[in-house]
């Protein structure tokens, strides 16, 4: 018996594209309306298809236990791809079928009641999870304390900062234990210093043999953090495989897509930067190197 924790099969969703708001009629406006569409005189809108698939037939199958990151450029899909794996909407064809608890974080405040405070939302959420009240309570100092917000754990979410709200957000999602975890690329929001936190919390869930949906645009982060990565680009599963190999072809497939890694000084470490190479697709390449011990990272070879 297959052991898989996430499977879709021809998995879509269409949207309609310009779609106006319906006003409200009266029972006049109605009645006027089925006399013209039989003339032809309906609504000039109606002519052209505005629909349009924002995923289109995509199928793969994830195993428990996997940690995989999903890329693509901005529009590829990968929010709706998320979106359907949470349930959060409805997929127009194909279906997504999943073993065990399900938990997501999409964006700032996605499962938060602004009104309700932060130990409030804490508790709703592992409700929701299906956990006891004494599971709840056993997580919930470590909670609140990973996710610095201490202080005001009994305030209103509603004035919460987007740092504050991101932060009890992911805590809440990483420390509920759900069997598998989706997160979208939220950690922008958050300081240097809690987003490393962040990924060393999923590199955790991911050890100890849950799942792991991440999408992201931080290459380094994917490649250090999943066990595989898939590409997504105009609605339609592109590349699957390695995350190393799967990012090197998804970087030289899009011309304009860009790789970026920031290395933050350490006096304390005896590590050093001596030498940076960058290729481009073409073959060439440019070598910099840290000549006279130039910049913080930087020691003389």
């Amino acid at each position: 018996m297959s052991s898989f924790a996430i499977r879709t099969e021809g998995l879509g969703k269409k949207y309609r594209r310009g779609l106006q708001a319906e006003t409200y009629k009266t029972a006049r406006d109605a009645i006027m309306s089925l006399v013209r569409r039989p003339l032809g005189r309906g609504s000039a809108r109606l002519v052209d298809d505005p629909w349009f698939w924002a995923l289109q037939d995509v199928s793969f199958e994830v195993d428990e236990g996997t940690v995989l990151g999903v890329i693509g450029p901005n529009g590829a899909g990968k929010t709706t791809l998320l979106k359907l794996l949470s349930r959060v909407t409805t997929p127009t064809a194909g279906y997504a079928e999943f073993r065990g608890r399900v938990g997501t974080l999409l964006e700032v405040g996605t499962g938060f009641h602004l009104e309700l405070t932060g130990r409030e939302n804490i508790k709703l959420n592992g409700a929701i999870l299906g956990m006891s009240r004494r599971q709840i309570n056993s997580r919930l100092d470590e909670i609140v304390s990973f996710a610095e917000v201490a202080d005001f754990i009994d305030t209103p979410v509603k004035r919460y900062s987007s740092g504050m709200f991101m932060r009890l957000a992911f805590s809440v999602a990483a420390h509920l234990e759900p069997d598998i975890l989706i997160v979208d690329e939220v950690l922008a929001v958050g300081d240097a210093a809690f987003q490393k936190k962040c990924l060393g919390k999923l590199g955790d869930v991911g050890a100890e043999g849950r799942t792991v949906v991440f999408v992201s645009h931080n290459m380094s982060a994917v490649n250090q953090l999943c066990s595989r990565a898939i590409v997504l680009d105009k609605g339609r599963l592109l590349l699957d495989g390695e995350p190393g190999a799967t990012i090197d072809s998804y970087l030289t497939r899009f011309a304009g897509a860009t790789a970026e890694t920031r290395f933050e000084p350490d006096h304390s470490s005896p590590a050093s930067l001596v030498s940076l190479t960058t290729c481009t697709t073409d073959a060439s390449k440019c070598t910099i190197s840290c000549e006279n011990g130039v910049g913080d990272w930087c020691r003389p070879m």
